[in-house]
């Protein structure tokens, strides 16, 4: 059978294809969310930075003075190795510092605080400028503090965040691709419950599917359920129009052979009297094959609903030999009954039918004057019927076909017969959880065995 792939193959791949999504976007996110802290932490050292030198500078004698404070540049060097440079300018003029760090900087207002980034010797740098107004003398003077610091370690920072999060984004993802390939299992395990409550019924049992399904596969049930119904309907019917159409048969063929043998003892040629037992006997044959089409026909119907009663393998064994008794009269066939009880549970209906067609077999195919023997017992767990004949055996041919039905096989040639007998008993045994075996006697003849769990 072809298939397309599978769904839970599909469902994985495009669970893994989402997590593979948001694994990217949470590790961009965090990359970036990771720079701008470390750029936040930058700008906020630099600041305080730059506060402190501002608040070192004082006047004297009319003029700024300025003694660097150690720890505004010991805390930008606790940060990483970047490298830091200042500048400090009064009125446009450099007192102290590296002017270059400043160039491209417009000068903050009086008590503010600007931050800008620059290029110095061809590495990217991080000034903060903030300008304060100091009394010299009798003059008010506007003195700016520029503090630059290299952005190394911002990248050093972010870069390990970022490392940091792609091994999680990796680890992440992992974890959703096994989770999705379990989530994608389990939700399809619906559809595999419905598939192995099919599978395990049998060829007849047309009973709807009980399952309560998810809301999605809830049409799928019951179309399922409605093709079961019209597929039973569908049979139903043909089984009662074969039950029928056998029944309409056997009542004029009854008629016809009737006629035949009262036509047969009133002629003297031998050409007609021969015609006459080809039409009789033309008559048995569709009789008998009406008749088993009828038991066929009832074995398919009652075996969709077989009752769990107890039932004693002996009395059916009886019944059938009681039967079939006159039939081996005709031939002076004696049928020898050794039965214990064997209960099992069961159809009684179904299982004497289907002894009285093995048991027909062994009288119609035995030679006059021999014997037949049904015996039933136990055998550990299992009730057992076998029917053992003195007819030709079954030849060489796989045993299996005999049980195909309307094969008869090559030493069933001149006798008079349709090839349903052991279909029905195979039916039957089967319907009843059990098993049918086939065997030849030593010397001559056929054994058959019904084998079925005891009650």
């Amino acid at each position: 059978m072809k298939t397309s792939g599978s769904i839970s193959r599909r469902l994985t791949v495009l669970l893994a294809c989402v997590a593979a999504l948001l694994s990217v976007l949470s590790w961009s996110m965090v990359t970036s969310f990771a720079r701008q802290a470390a750029e936040r932490t930058q700008d906020n050292i630099l600041e305080a930075s730059a506060s402190i030198i501002a608040e070192a500078l004082r006047s004297e004698d009319g003029e700024v003075r300025l003694e660097l404070p150690y720890s505004a540049f010991s805390m930008l060097g606790a940060i990483s190795e970047d490298r830091v440079f200042y500048h400090v300018t009064q009125g446009g003029a450099t007192l102290t510092g590296t002017p270059a760090i400043s160039a491209d900087f417009v000068s903050p207002a009086p008590g503010q605080t600007r931050l800008n980034t620059t290029t110095y010797q061809d590495e990217p740098l991080r000034v903060a400028a903030i300008t304060r107004v100091i009394l010299a003398g009798a003059n008010r003077v506007a003195v700016t503090v520029y503090v630059g610091q290299t952005r190394y370690g911002v990248s050093l920072i972010a870069n390990d965040l970022s490392r940091t999060a792609a091994l999680l984004s990796i680890a992440f993802f992992t974890v959703a691709v096994a989770l999705s390939a379990v989530v994608a299992r389990t939700s399809l395990h619906q559809i595999n419950v419905i598939a192995e409550a099919v599978a395990r019924r049998g060829p007849t049992d047309l009973r709807p599917l009980r399952q309560t399904p998810p809301q999605e596969l809830a049409p799928l049930l019951q179309s399922l359920n409605r093709l079961i119904d019209r597929l039973s309907r569908s049979l139903r019917q043909s089984e009662d129009f074969i039950a029928e159409a056998a029944h309409r048969i056997r009542t004029p063929l009854a008629t016809v052979r009737a006629q035949a043998e009262v036509a047969l003892h009133s002629v003297d040629d031998v050409t007609e009297k021969k015609r006459m037992r080809q039409i009789i006997r033309a008559v048995d044959e569709s009789s008998r094959s009406a008749g088993q089409l009828l038991d066929h026909a009832t074995v398919a119907y009652r075996s969709e609903n077989i009752p769990d009663t107890a039932i004693d393998l002996a009395q059916i064994a009886s019944t059938a030999t009681a039967a079939l008794q006159p039939t081996a009269d005709m031939k002076d066939i004696d049928i020898h009954l050794d039965a214990n009880t064997a209960m099992v549970r069961g159809d009684d209906v179904l299982l004497e039918s289907a002894l009285r067609n093995v048991l027909d077999n062994a009288v119609k195919y035995s030679p006059p004057e021999t014997s037949v023997t049904v015996r039933v017992r136990t055998a550990g767990a299992s009730g057992e019927i076998t029917v053992s004949d003195s007819g030709p055996g079954l030849g060489d041919e796989p045993f299996e076909k005999y049980t195909e039905r309307f094969q008869r096989g090559k030493n069933a040639e001149g006798t008079v017969g349709s090839g349903l007998g052991l279909t029905i008993a195979r039916d039957v045994v089967l319907a009843h959880q059990g098993r049918i075996e086939l065997t030849n006697n030593e010397g001559n003849g056929t054994c058959v065995s019904f084998i079925l769990p005891r009650a």
